[in-house]
Protein backbone atom coordinates (compact mmCIF):
# COMPACT_ATOMS: atom_id res chain seq x y z
CA UNK A 1 0.00 0.00 0.00
CA UNK A 2 1.62 3.41 -1.33
CA UNK A 3 0.51 6.31 1.07
CA UNK A 4 1.31 9.94 -0.22
CA UNK A 5 3.57 12.12 1.53
CA UNK A 6 0.38 14.51 1.91
CA UNK A 7 -1.77 12.03 3.80
CA UNK A 8 1.44 10.70 5.72
CA UNK A 9 1.53 14.45 6.86
CA UNK A 10 -1.83 14.81 7.68
CA UNK A 11 -2.10 11.55 9.86
CA UNK A 12 1.21 12.75 11.88
CA UNK A 13 0.10 16.02 12.36
CA UNK A 14 -3.50 14.62 13.35
CA UNK A 15 -1.71 11.80 15.89
CA UNK A 16 0.30 14.74 17.36
CA UNK A 17 -2.24 16.88 18.38
CA UNK A 18 -4.09 14.04 20.46
CA UNK A 19 -0.71 13.26 21.61
CA UNK A 20 -0.02 16.91 22.57
CA UNK A 21 -3.56 16.95 24.21
CA UNK A 22 -3.06 13.88 26.27
CA UNK A 23 0.92 14.46 27.54
CA UNK A 24 -0.61 18.11 28.31
CA UNK A 25 -3.44 16.48 30.67
CA UNK A 26 -1.14 13.53 31.85
CA UNK A 27 1.63 16.56 33.14
CA UNK A 28 -0.96 18.60 34.45
CA UNK A 29 -0.34 21.51 31.76
CA UNK A 30 -3.95 21.11 30.89
CA UNK A 31 -7.39 20.26 32.19
CA UNK A 32 -9.23 18.04 30.42
CA UNK A 33 -12.81 19.99 31.36
CA UNK A 34 -11.47 22.99 29.10
CA UNK A 35 -12.03 24.01 25.59
CA UNK A 36 -8.21 23.69 24.43
CA UNK A 37 -7.46 20.26 25.36
CA UNK A 38 -10.68 19.32 23.61
CA UNK A 39 -10.09 20.77 20.52
CA UNK A 40 -6.92 19.37 20.38
CA UNK A 41 -8.55 15.43 20.67
CA UNK A 42 -11.37 17.07 18.10
CA UNK A 43 -9.35 17.91 15.36
CA UNK A 44 -6.66 15.13 15.94
CA UNK A 45 -9.01 13.05 15.68
CA UNK A 46 -11.33 14.26 12.99
CA UNK A 47 -7.87 14.00 10.68
CA UNK A 48 -7.26 10.54 11.72
CA UNK A 49 -10.76 9.62 11.03
CA UNK A 50 -10.91 11.42 7.83
CA UNK A 51 -7.69 8.98 6.81
CA UNK A 52 -8.84 6.28 7.94
CA UNK A 53 -12.01 6.30 5.27
CA UNK A 54 -9.45 6.05 2.30
CA UNK A 55 -8.49 3.22 2.41
CA UNK A 56 -11.83 2.31 4.65
CA UNK A 57 -10.46 0.81 7.72
CA UNK A 58 -13.40 0.11 10.12
CA UNK A 59 -11.71 -0.22 13.28
CA UNK A 60 -9.53 3.05 13.28
CA UNK A 61 -13.06 4.15 11.83
CA UNK A 62 -15.16 3.29 14.76
CA UNK A 63 -12.22 4.80 17.17
CA UNK A 64 -11.99 8.58 15.55
CA UNK A 65 -15.09 9.16 14.70
CA UNK A 66 -16.11 8.43 18.29
CA UNK A 67 -13.05 10.21 19.75
CA UNK A 68 -14.46 13.04 17.54
CA UNK A 69 -18.00 12.81 18.49
CA UNK A 70 -17.23 12.49 22.28
CA UNK A 71 -14.64 15.72 21.98
CA UNK A 72 -17.00 17.98 20.29
CA UNK A 73 -19.90 16.49 22.37
CA UNK A 74 -17.67 18.04 25.30
CA UNK A 75 -17.41 21.38 23.61
CA UNK A 76 -20.79 22.22 23.11
CA UNK A 77 -21.54 21.23 26.88
CA UNK A 78 -18.93 23.42 27.98
CA UNK A 79 -20.21 26.39 25.98
CA UNK A 80 -23.64 26.23 27.37
CA UNK A 81 -21.77 26.34 30.17
CA UNK A 82 -20.01 29.21 29.96
CA UNK A 83 -22.99 31.01 28.40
Amino acid sequence: MDISLARQLASFVGALLILVAYAGHQLKWMDSRKATYNILNAVGSAVLAYIAFHPFQVGFVVLEVTWTVISLYVLVRLRKIAD
